[in-house]
């Protein structure tokens, strides 16, 4: 078995032809506003020499020093123009107030950025962008993990950001940027996916490819790993995957593969606590119950 370090090299190298992971970046702050309860500054950030990167940090007003910050994935739904606004404003299928607010209420800082092909970052469809990184041996969904990866480095920057105490989550697409990202970079403490922990093999035999878009498949992943050994790089940090009986999306089949070897895993390191996988009645949305495990979550370890 390769150590993890080399198995996360495996895992990044699959990603296509990447910019440099160490070029410089810049950050433009574009605007700053205030609300009895939260700051939010919009920032232009160049993450990747190719198009500027929309985001939004956002912290509690009434909290000082180093703070915790959690990095924050959108997610996709087909709705294109939505991106980061997603983090501030919220969504019909996640519950109120939007995770920005929820968060700052309890104490953490946030940064969402627009995905490639979301939000202000509409230059092309998603497909067409898929086909013409795929010409120049890129791969768009490498893109927007590099992106994420980037914006976790800017994080660090900030002298307001605790760097010790950096989560990452997001619903959908954002569930899954989540737990890649944990998975690629130990810089991430706390790990919280929402409705889409979807074990491939599985996908594969409830005829489910379709129910994803193109910007999540990978050349090659299949013969190196599975989401489970993906996964178990995020051991022995604390992971916590929220999912819906009733989701296509993630079949039960294969949230109890995932689930019974991380259980094994976190075993092993002696944090059997630490990995915990929730199944609540619904499908492919936020409940109120899935928001109050989501915050007692970081509570605990954040």
């Amino acid at each position: 078995m390769d150590s993890p370090r080399t198995q996360r090299k495996k895992l990044y190298e699959l990603l296509g032809r990447l910019p440099n992971r160490h070029r410089p970046t810049t950050v433009e702050l574009l605007s700053r506003q205030e609300t009895d309860e939260l700051v939010i500054e919009k920032l232009l950030l160049d993450l990747n020499g190719y198009e500027r990167v929309p985001a939004y940090f956002t912290r509690p007003k009434q909290r000082s020093g180093k703070l915790p910050v959690v990095l924050y994935n959108h997610s996709h739904f087909g709705q294109y123009g939505v991106g980061k606004e997603e983090f501030v404003q919220g969504r019909p299928e996640m519950q109120k107030p939007a995770h920005a607010l929820a968060l700052a209420r309890a104490g953490y800082a946030g940064l969402c950025i627009d995905s490639w092909c979301f939000g202000e970052r509409q230059t092309r469809s998603e497909l067409d962008t898929f086909k013409l990184m795929l010409w120049h041996g890129q791969v768009l969904w490498g893109m927007m993990v590099y992106d994420n990866l980037r914006a976790l480095d800017y994080l660090q920057t900030r002298d307001d950001i605790d760097p010790q105490r950096i989560a990452t989550m997001g619903m959908s697409m954002g569930s899954t940027m989540a737990w890649w990202l944990a998975a690629l970079d130990e810089r991430i403490k706390v790990c919280v996916d929402l409705c889409c922990l979807t074990d491939y093999q599985a996908l594969l035999e409830t005829n489910g490819l379709g129910l994803h878009g193109i910007y999540y498949y990978v050349p090659d992943l299949l013969t190196h790993f599975t989401t489970a050994q993906i996964n178990a790089l995020i051991a022995p940090r604390p992971h916590l995957s929220l999912a819906g009986r009733f989701d296509p999306l993630t079949p039960l089949a294969g949230l109890e593969r995932i689930d019974q070897q991380l259980q094994v895993i976190y075993e092993q390191h002696s944090a059997p606590t630490a990995w915990q996988l929730r199944i609540y009645e619904t499908g492919h949305q936020e409940t109120p119950a899935m928001r109050a495990d989501i915050l007692a979550f970081l509570n605990k370890w954040l």
